[in-house]
Protein backbone atom coordinates (compact mmCIF):
# COMPACT_ATOMS: atom_id res chain seq x y z
CA UNK A 1 0.00 0.00 0.00
CA UNK A 2 1.33 3.46 -0.88
CA UNK A 3 0.16 6.76 0.34
CA UNK A 4 0.43 9.41 2.97
CA UNK A 5 1.89 8.62 6.43
CA UNK A 6 2.20 11.79 7.84
CA UNK A 7 1.42 15.30 7.09
CA UNK A 8 1.89 19.04 8.54
CA UNK A 9 0.68 22.37 7.56
CA UNK A 10 1.86 25.41 8.88
CA UNK A 11 0.19 28.73 9.36
CA UNK A 12 2.00 31.93 10.39
CA UNK A 13 1.69 33.26 13.49
CA UNK A 14 0.29 36.88 12.33
CA UNK A 15 -2.88 37.87 10.62
CA UNK A 16 -4.19 41.01 9.02
CA UNK A 17 -7.84 42.15 8.87
CA UNK A 18 -9.31 42.81 5.44
CA UNK A 19 -11.24 45.60 6.41
CA UNK A 20 -7.97 47.42 7.43
CA UNK A 21 -7.01 48.07 3.61
CA UNK A 22 -10.41 49.56 2.95
CA UNK A 23 -10.17 51.96 6.17
CA UNK A 24 -6.15 53.23 5.16
CA UNK A 25 -7.22 53.31 1.31
CA UNK A 26 -10.60 53.36 0.76
CA UNK A 27 -11.29 50.46 -1.13
CA UNK A 28 -9.85 47.05 -1.47
CA UNK A 29 -9.89 44.47 1.00
CA UNK A 30 -13.16 42.60 2.02
CA UNK A 31 -14.08 40.50 5.34
CA UNK A 32 -12.12 38.23 7.38
CA UNK A 33 -8.77 37.42 7.90
CA UNK A 34 -5.31 36.80 6.02
CA UNK A 35 -2.50 35.10 7.22
CA UNK A 36 1.41 36.97 7.00
CA UNK A 37 4.24 35.67 7.18
CA UNK A 38 6.68 37.70 9.46
CA UNK A 39 9.25 39.51 8.56
CA UNK A 40 12.11 37.10 9.58
CA UNK A 41 10.09 35.07 7.87
CA UNK A 42 10.35 33.30 3.62
CA UNK A 43 9.46 30.28 1.65
CA UNK A 44 12.29 28.51 3.39
CA UNK A 45 11.71 28.90 6.83
CA UNK A 46 8.18 28.41 6.65
CA UNK A 47 8.91 25.48 5.01
CA UNK A 48 10.82 23.94 8.10
CA UNK A 49 8.17 24.53 9.99
CA UNK A 50 5.38 22.31 7.87
CA UNK A 51 8.24 19.41 7.83
CA UNK A 52 9.11 19.80 11.21
CA UNK A 53 5.45 19.07 12.14
CA UNK A 54 4.82 16.81 9.33
CA UNK A 55 8.13 14.36 10.81
CA UNK A 56 6.93 15.26 14.66
CA UNK A 57 4.08 13.41 13.52
CA UNK A 58 5.01 9.97 11.52
CA UNK A 59 5.81 6.92 12.98
CA UNK A 60 8.81 6.36 15.17
CA UNK A 61 11.93 5.61 12.73
CA UNK A 62 10.19 7.09 9.42
CA UNK A 63 12.39 8.94 7.42
CA UNK A 64 12.79 10.25 4.02
CA UNK A 65 14.88 9.13 1.21
CA UNK A 66 14.66 11.80 -0.30
CA UNK A 67 13.38 15.46 0.06
CA UNK A 68 11.36 17.67 -2.30
CA UNK A 69 11.04 21.56 -1.64
CA UNK A 70 8.25 23.46 -4.19
CA UNK A 71 7.87 27.11 -4.10
CA UNK A 72 6.48 29.88 -6.86
CA UNK A 73 8.62 32.22 -4.28
CA UNK A 74 11.65 30.74 -3.53
CA UNK A 75 13.98 32.33 -1.07
CA UNK A 76 17.40 31.44 -3.92
CA UNK A 77 17.64 31.15 -7.40
CA UNK A 78 20.29 28.87 -8.47
CA UNK A 79 21.17 27.90 -5.04
CA UNK A 80 19.04 24.73 -3.99
CA UNK A 81 16.87 25.91 -1.19
CA UNK A 82 16.15 22.09 -0.46
CA UNK A 83 19.36 22.27 0.91
CA UNK A 84 18.31 24.18 3.53
CA UNK A 85 15.62 22.20 4.62
CA UNK A 86 17.80 19.54 5.15
CA UNK A 87 19.84 20.84 7.00
CA UNK A 88 17.45 22.10 9.46
CA UNK A 89 15.52 18.69 9.43
CA UNK A 90 19.16 17.28 10.08
CA UNK A 91 19.10 14.96 7.44
CA UNK A 92 21.40 12.00 6.92
CA UNK A 93 23.80 13.37 3.61
CA UNK A 94 22.82 9.96 1.64
CA UNK A 95 19.12 11.75 1.82
CA UNK A 96 18.64 13.81 -1.86
CA UNK A 97 17.46 17.13 -1.91
CA UNK A 98 15.65 18.56 -4.78
CA UNK A 99 13.78 21.89 -5.57
CA UNK A 100 10.78 21.85 -7.74
CA UNK A 101 10.19 25.81 -8.42
CA UNK A 102 8.51 28.80 -10.10
CA UNK A 103 5.21 27.41 -10.75
CA UNK A 104 2.06 27.55 -8.71
CA UNK A 105 1.44 23.74 -10.13
CA UNK A 106 4.71 22.64 -8.82
CA UNK A 107 3.39 21.51 -5.56
CA UNK A 108 0.51 19.03 -6.85
CA UNK A 109 3.79 18.42 -9.37
CA UNK A 110 6.03 17.32 -6.82
CA UNK A 111 3.32 15.20 -4.89
CA UNK A 112 1.92 13.65 -8.19
CA UNK A 113 5.53 12.37 -8.78
CA UNK A 114 6.16 11.12 -5.23
CA UNK A 115 2.85 8.44 -5.13
CA UNK A 116 3.90 7.50 -8.55
CA UNK A 117 7.18 6.64 -7.65
CA UNK A 118 8.38 4.10 -5.14
CA UNK A 119 10.87 6.15 -2.12
CA UNK A 120 9.76 7.71 0.71
CA UNK A 121 9.58 11.33 -0.28
CA UNK A 122 9.22 14.22 1.97
CA UNK A 123 7.04 16.70 0.17
CA UNK A 124 7.54 20.43 1.50
CA UNK A 125 5.10 23.17 -0.35
CA UNK A 126 5.62 26.64 0.45
CA UNK A 127 4.59 29.82 -0.89
CA UNK A 128 4.61 33.79 0.37
CA UNK A 129 1.83 35.53 -1.55
CA UNK A 130 0.52 39.06 -1.77
CA UNK A 131 0.33 41.61 -4.27
CA UNK A 132 -0.49 45.67 -4.89
CA UNK A 133 -2.00 47.48 -2.07
CA UNK A 134 -6.13 46.93 -2.27
CA UNK A 135 -5.19 44.62 -5.38
CA UNK A 136 -7.31 41.36 -4.74
CA UNK A 137 -4.03 39.26 -4.25
CA UNK A 138 -3.05 41.29 -1.40
CA UNK A 139 -6.57 40.31 0.53
CA UNK A 140 -7.63 37.02 -0.86
CA UNK A 141 -3.85 35.36 -0.67
CA UNK A 142 -2.12 34.08 2.83
CA UNK A 143 1.19 33.01 3.90
CA UNK A 144 1.92 29.11 4.78
CA UNK A 145 3.18 25.85 4.11
CA UNK A 146 2.77 21.98 4.11
CA UNK A 147 4.48 18.55 4.02
CA UNK A 148 3.42 15.50 3.29
CA UNK A 149 5.39 12.47 4.10
CA UNK A 150 5.21 9.86 0.77
CA UNK A 151 5.88 6.12 0.96
CA UNK A 152 4.55 2.79 1.16
CA UNK A 153 4.05 0.40 4.26
CA UNK A 154 7.35 -0.68 4.64
CA UNK A 155 8.27 2.62 6.17
CA UNK A 156 5.15 3.30 8.59
CA UNK A 157 1.70 3.19 8.74
CA UNK A 158 -0.14 4.81 6.13
CA UNK A 159 -2.72 7.30 7.11
CA UNK A 160 -3.92 7.86 3.55
CA UNK A 161 -4.10 5.45 0.54
CA UNK A 162 -3.10 6.45 -2.92
CA UNK A 163 -6.33 5.50 -5.44
CA UNK A 164 -4.88 6.67 -8.10
CA UNK A 165 -4.79 10.59 -10.26
CA UNK A 166 -5.22 12.39 -13.40
CA UNK A 167 -4.19 15.00 -15.16
CA UNK A 168 -5.49 17.87 -17.73
CA UNK A 169 -3.34 20.13 -19.17
CA UNK A 170 -3.47 22.79 -21.95
CA UNK A 171 -1.79 26.45 -22.36
CA UNK A 172 -3.80 29.60 -21.82
CA UNK A 173 -2.53 32.63 -20.15
CA UNK A 174 -4.99 33.22 -17.21
CA UNK A 175 -1.99 34.31 -14.21
CA UNK A 176 1.76 35.29 -14.96
CA UNK A 177 4.39 36.61 -13.33
CA UNK A 178 7.85 37.02 -14.96
CA UNK A 179 11.58 36.98 -12.85
CA UNK A 180 11.90 39.65 -10.93
CA UNK A 181 8.76 41.11 -10.61
CA UNK A 182 7.42 40.95 -6.81
CA UNK A 183 3.31 40.90 -8.25
CA UNK A 184 1.01 38.39 -10.23
CA UNK A 185 -0.20 40.03 -13.16
CA UNK A 186 -4.48 38.00 -14.12
CA UNK A 187 -6.35 37.95 -16.58
CA UNK A 188 -9.77 38.54 -16.18
CA UNK A 189 -11.44 35.81 -13.80
CA UNK A 190 -14.49 34.33 -16.05
CA UNK A 191 -11.79 33.51 -18.66
CA UNK A 192 -10.37 31.14 -16.06
CA UNK A 193 -13.89 29.81 -15.12
CA UNK A 194 -14.11 29.00 -18.71
CA UNK A 195 -10.96 27.38 -19.52
CA UNK A 196 -10.62 25.82 -16.01
CA UNK A 197 -14.33 24.02 -16.15
CA UNK A 198 -13.52 20.87 -18.95
CA UNK A 199 -10.42 20.59 -17.61
CA UNK A 200 -11.34 19.56 -14.19
CA UNK A 201 -14.38 17.73 -15.58
CA UNK A 202 -12.26 15.59 -17.57
CA UNK A 203 -9.35 14.95 -14.89
CA UNK A 204 -12.07 13.90 -12.46
CA UNK A 205 -13.96 11.40 -14.40
CA UNK A 206 -10.14 9.94 -15.24
CA UNK A 207 -9.47 9.76 -11.73
CA UNK A 208 -12.59 8.32 -10.78
CA UNK A 209 -12.64 5.66 -13.32
CA UNK A 210 -8.67 4.57 -12.29
CA UNK A 211 -9.69 4.47 -9.09
CA UNK A 212 -13.28 2.62 -9.99
CA UNK A 213 -14.86 5.15 -7.86
CA UNK A 214 -18.14 6.97 -8.16
CA UNK A 215 -18.58 10.99 -7.17
CA UNK A 216 -20.69 9.69 -4.18
CA UNK A 217 -18.67 7.85 -2.83
CA UNK A 218 -15.89 10.83 -2.18
CA UNK A 219 -16.65 11.68 1.22
CA UNK A 220 -14.13 14.61 1.48
CA UNK A 221 -13.37 16.68 -1.96
CA UNK A 222 -10.65 19.78 -1.53
CA UNK A 223 -10.88 22.21 -4.41
CA UNK A 224 -8.13 24.87 -4.59
CA UNK A 225 -6.57 27.39 -7.05
CA UNK A 226 -5.73 31.23 -6.89
CA UNK A 227 -8.39 31.70 -9.35
CA UNK A 228 -11.44 31.38 -6.72
CA UNK A 229 -14.33 32.49 -9.24
CA UNK A 230 -13.20 29.26 -11.18
CA UNK A 231 -12.46 26.83 -8.24
CA UNK A 232 -16.51 27.60 -6.69
CA UNK A 233 -17.83 26.67 -10.32
CA UNK A 234 -16.07 23.26 -10.96
CA UNK A 235 -17.01 22.69 -6.94
CA UNK A 236 -20.57 22.90 -8.10
CA UNK A 237 -19.71 19.98 -11.68
CA UNK A 238 -18.23 17.39 -9.21
CA UNK A 239 -21.12 15.46 -8.55
CA UNK A 240 -20.17 15.28 -4.68
CA UNK A 241 -22.16 15.96 -1.78
CA UNK A 242 -22.78 19.42 -1.20
CA UNK A 243 -21.02 18.78 2.50
CA UNK A 244 -18.27 17.30 1.44
CA UNK A 245 -17.07 20.28 -0.37
CA UNK A 246 -14.00 20.85 2.59
CA UNK A 247 -13.53 24.51 4.30
CA UNK A 248 -11.40 26.08 1.49
CA UNK A 249 -9.85 28.93 4.30
CA UNK A 250 -10.09 31.32 2.57
CA UNK A 251 -12.08 33.23 5.34
CA UNK A 252 -8.97 32.93 7.99
CA UNK A 253 -5.77 31.99 5.69
CA UNK A 254 -6.63 32.68 2.14
CA UNK A 255 -5.05 30.62 -0.41
CA UNK A 256 -1.59 30.36 0.07
CA UNK A 257 -0.67 29.18 -3.77
CA UNK A 258 1.70 26.14 -4.27
CA UNK A 259 1.07 25.21 -1.17
CA UNK A 260 -2.32 25.54 -0.23
CA UNK A 261 -3.12 21.91 -1.50
CA UNK A 262 -0.46 20.67 0.90
CA UNK A 263 -1.64 22.59 3.61
CA UNK A 264 -5.50 21.85 2.97
CA UNK A 265 -4.53 17.99 2.37
CA UNK A 266 -2.67 18.21 6.34
CA UNK A 267 -5.90 20.07 7.57
CA UNK A 268 -8.34 17.26 6.08
CA UNK A 269 -6.73 14.29 8.27
CA UNK A 270 -6.30 15.73 10.88
CA UNK A 271 -10.11 15.19 11.25
CA UNK A 272 -10.90 12.72 8.70
CA UNK A 273 -12.21 8.65 9.93
CA UNK A 274 -11.15 5.68 8.59
CA UNK A 275 -12.48 4.54 5.48
CA UNK A 276 -13.33 8.06 4.19
CA UNK A 277 -12.26 8.67 0.33
CA UNK A 278 -10.73 12.61 0.02
CA UNK A 279 -10.60 14.20 -3.76
CA UNK A 280 -8.18 16.63 -3.90
CA UNK A 281 -8.82 18.95 -7.06
CA UNK A 282 -6.25 21.63 -8.28
CA UNK A 283 -6.48 23.89 -10.73
CA UNK A 284 -2.93 25.85 -11.78
CA UNK A 285 -2.19 25.95 -15.88
CA UNK A 286 -4.68 22.77 -16.15
CA UNK A 287 -6.52 20.92 -13.69
CA UNK A 288 -5.09 18.25 -11.09
CA UNK A 289 -7.18 15.36 -9.16
CA UNK A 290 -5.50 12.85 -6.94
CA UNK A 291 -7.90 10.28 -4.69
CA UNK A 292 -6.95 8.79 -1.20
CA UNK A 293 -8.60 6.65 1.02
CA UNK A 294 -8.02 7.10 4.79
CA UNK A 295 -7.24 3.78 6.63
CA UNK A 296 -7.81 2.48 9.94
CA UNK A 297 -4.19 3.56 11.02
CA UNK A 298 -6.07 7.74 10.47
CA UNK A 299 -7.76 6.52 14.12
CA UNK A 300 -4.68 6.55 16.05
CA UNK A 301 -2.82 9.53 14.06
CA UNK A 302 -1.26 12.24 16.37
CA UNK A 303 -0.83 15.65 14.56
CA UNK A 304 2.26 17.55 16.55
CA UNK A 305 -0.04 20.59 16.01
CA UNK A 306 -3.25 20.89 13.67
CA UNK A 307 -4.05 23.54 11.37
CA UNK A 308 -7.08 24.68 13.34
CA UNK A 309 -5.17 25.04 16.36
CA UNK A 310 -2.62 27.59 14.68
CA UNK A 311 -5.73 29.76 13.22
CA UNK A 312 -7.06 29.81 16.30
CA UNK A 313 -4.54 31.19 17.81
CA UNK A 314 -3.61 34.02 15.92
CA UNK A 315 -2.66 37.53 16.72
CA UNK A 316 -3.39 40.77 14.66
CA UNK A 317 -1.08 42.64 12.92
CA UNK A 318 -1.50 46.28 11.49
CA UNK A 319 -1.88 47.29 8.02
CA UNK A 320 1.42 49.68 8.17
CA UNK A 321 3.28 46.74 9.69
CA UNK A 322 1.78 44.37 6.73
CA UNK A 323 2.93 46.86 4.39
CA UNK A 324 6.44 47.42 6.13
CA UNK A 325 7.21 43.96 5.95
CA UNK A 326 6.40 43.55 2.19
CA UNK A 327 8.56 46.44 1.47
CA UNK A 328 5.31 48.58 0.23
CA UNK A 329 6.37 51.16 2.50
CA UNK A 330 10.13 51.78 3.94
CA UNK A 331 10.26 53.16 7.45
CA UNK A 332 13.14 54.74 9.31
CA UNK A 333 15.70 52.01 10.96
CA UNK A 334 16.83 51.61 13.72
CA UNK A 335 20.26 54.58 13.85
CA UNK A 336 22.73 51.79 13.98
CA UNK A 337 24.90 49.58 11.06
CA UNK A 338 23.33 47.35 8.94
CA UNK A 339 24.69 43.87 9.84
CA UNK A 340 27.71 42.28 7.26
CA UNK A 341 27.27 39.58 5.22
CA UNK A 342 27.94 36.05 6.71
CA UNK A 343 30.75 34.01 5.83
CA UNK A 344 30.54 30.87 3.74
CA UNK A 345 33.35 28.87 5.11
CA UNK A 346 32.36 29.86 8.86
CA UNK A 347 28.56 28.63 7.94
CA UNK A 348 30.02 25.61 6.74
CA UNK A 349 32.45 24.63 9.63
CA UNK A 350 29.51 24.83 11.95
CA UNK A 351 26.29 23.50 9.73
CA UNK A 352 25.15 21.52 12.55
CA UNK A 353 24.56 24.35 15.41
CA UNK A 354 23.55 27.08 12.58
CA UNK A 355 20.87 24.98 10.50
CA UNK A 356 19.95 22.40 12.79
CA UNK A 357 20.48 23.79 16.47
CA UNK A 358 22.35 20.59 17.85
CA UNK A 359 25.04 21.67 21.15
CA UNK A 360 27.10 18.81 22.62
CA UNK A 361 27.01 16.76 25.46
CA UNK A 362 29.68 15.97 27.75
CA UNK A 363 29.33 12.17 27.86
CA UNK A 364 31.45 12.17 31.40
CA UNK A 365 29.76 14.81 33.47
CA UNK A 366 26.16 15.11 31.08
CA UNK A 367 26.82 18.93 31.07
CA UNK A 368 25.29 20.76 27.73
CA UNK A 369 27.01 23.19 25.68
CA UNK A 370 24.96 25.61 23.20
CA UNK A 371 27.08 26.50 21.37
CA UNK A 372 28.69 23.22 21.07
CA UNK A 373 32.40 22.70 22.19
CA UNK A 374 35.30 20.64 22.23
CA UNK A 375 36.60 21.16 25.96
CA UNK A 376 33.85 20.85 28.56
CA UNK A 377 33.38 23.30 31.21
CA UNK A 378 33.02 20.95 33.72
CA UNK A 379 36.43 18.31 34.34
CA UNK A 380 37.96 20.06 31.18
CA UNK A 381 37.45 16.75 28.88
CA UNK A 382 38.86 17.33 25.57
CA UNK A 383 36.60 15.66 22.69
CA UNK A 384 34.68 13.45 24.30
CA UNK A 385 31.09 15.18 22.77
CA UNK A 386 28.09 13.76 22.07
CA UNK A 387 25.73 15.55 19.36
CA UNK A 388 22.71 17.05 21.46
CA UNK A 389 19.60 17.97 19.41
CA UNK A 390 17.72 20.87 20.76
CA UNK A 391 15.62 22.11 18.07
CA UNK A 392 12.58 20.28 19.19
CA UNK A 393 13.53 21.14 23.24
CA UNK A 394 11.65 23.58 25.27
CA UNK A 395 12.62 26.24 27.61
CA UNK A 396 11.60 28.81 30.72
CA UNK A 397 12.75 32.55 30.27
CA UNK A 398 15.24 33.31 32.68
CA UNK A 399 15.57 37.15 31.70
CA UNK A 400 14.49 39.29 29.24
CA UNK A 401 15.41 42.67 27.45
CA UNK A 402 13.77 44.70 25.29
CA UNK A 403 16.50 46.70 22.87
CA UNK A 404 14.97 49.36 20.92
CA UNK A 405 18.42 50.34 19.10
CA UNK A 406 19.83 47.20 18.07
CA UNK A 407 19.49 47.22 14.19
CA UNK A 408 16.63 44.97 12.65
CA UNK A 409 14.28 45.31 10.14
CA UNK A 410 11.10 45.11 12.75
CA UNK A 411 12.40 47.00 16.08
CA UNK A 412 12.02 46.51 18.50
CA UNK A 413 14.42 43.18 19.49
CA UNK A 414 13.20 40.97 22.46
CA UNK A 415 16.18 38.78 23.62
CA UNK A 416 15.73 36.15 26.34
CA UNK A 417 17.83 33.76 28.26
CA UNK A 418 16.60 30.73 28.36
CA UNK A 419 16.85 27.68 30.60
CA UNK A 420 16.45 24.59 28.64
CA UNK A 421 14.22 21.44 29.88
CA UNK A 422 17.13 19.31 30.77
CA UNK A 423 19.73 21.69 31.41
CA UNK A 424 21.85 24.81 29.51
CA UNK A 425 21.01 28.15 29.17
CA UNK A 426 21.63 30.14 25.86
CA UNK A 427 20.40 33.50 25.14
CA UNK A 428 18.24 33.69 22.05
CA UNK A 429 16.20 36.27 19.92
CA UNK A 430 12.64 36.06 20.08
CA UNK A 431 9.87 35.93 17.55
CA UNK A 432 6.09 35.88 17.33
CA UNK A 433 5.87 38.15 20.55
CA UNK A 434 4.35 41.21 21.86
CA UNK A 435 6.73 43.00 23.65
CA UNK A 436 4.34 44.09 26.26
CA UNK A 437 3.34 40.98 27.56
CA UNK A 438 6.31 38.97 27.50
CA UNK A 439 7.48 37.64 31.44
CA UNK A 440 10.10 35.51 33.35
CA UNK A 441 8.84 32.18 33.26
CA UNK A 442 7.19 32.17 29.95
CA UNK A 443 7.74 28.80 28.00
CA UNK A 444 9.04 29.26 24.50
CA UNK A 445 9.72 26.72 21.95
CA UNK A 446 12.69 27.22 18.82
CA UNK A 447 11.59 28.21 14.92
CA UNK A 448 13.92 28.34 12.15
CA UNK A 449 14.18 32.20 10.91
CA UNK A 450 15.94 34.71 8.71
CA UNK A 451 17.81 37.03 11.35
CA UNK A 452 18.70 39.57 8.25
CA UNK A 453 19.83 39.56 4.68
CA UNK A 454 23.01 40.99 3.43
CA UNK A 455 24.61 41.09 0.45
CA UNK A 456 21.75 38.83 -0.84
CA UNK A 457 22.96 35.90 1.57
CA UNK A 458 20.02 35.23 3.96
CA UNK A 459 21.32 34.53 7.20
CA UNK A 460 19.54 31.68 9.04
CA UNK A 461 19.21 30.49 12.49
CA UNK A 462 17.33 29.83 15.44
CA UNK A 463 15.03 31.97 17.64
CA UNK A 464 12.43 31.41 20.47
CA UNK A 465 8.96 31.65 20.52
CA UNK A 466 6.11 31.55 23.33
CA UNK A 467 4.47 28.00 23.68
CA UNK A 468 1.03 27.92 22.24
CA UNK A 469 -1.04 24.95 22.66
CA UNK A 470 0.22 21.61 21.97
Amino acid sequence: MRGIISAGGYVPFRRLQRAEIAKTFGSGGGKGTRSVASYDEDTTTMGVEAARLALRSAPSGATPDTLWFATATPAYLDKNNASTLHAALRLDTDVSAFDFGGALRSGIGALRAALDGANSVLIVTSDLRGGLPTSGDESASGDGAGALLVGDDSNGAVIAEYLGAASATEEFLERWRTPGSTRSRVWEERFGEVKYGPLVEQAWNAALKAAELSADQVARVIVTGMNARAARAVSARLGTAKEALVDDRSATVGNSGSAHAALLLADTLESAQPGQVIGLVVLADGADVLLFRTTDAIASYAPARTVAAQIDGAADLPYGKFLSWRGEARLEPPRRPEPDRISASVSGRTEEWKYAFVGSRDRGSGELHMPPARISRVGDAVDDMQPAPMADVQGTIALLTIDRIAYSPSPPVAFAVVDWDGGGRLPVELTDVDAATLQMGDRVEMTFRKLFTSDEIHNYFWKARPVRGT
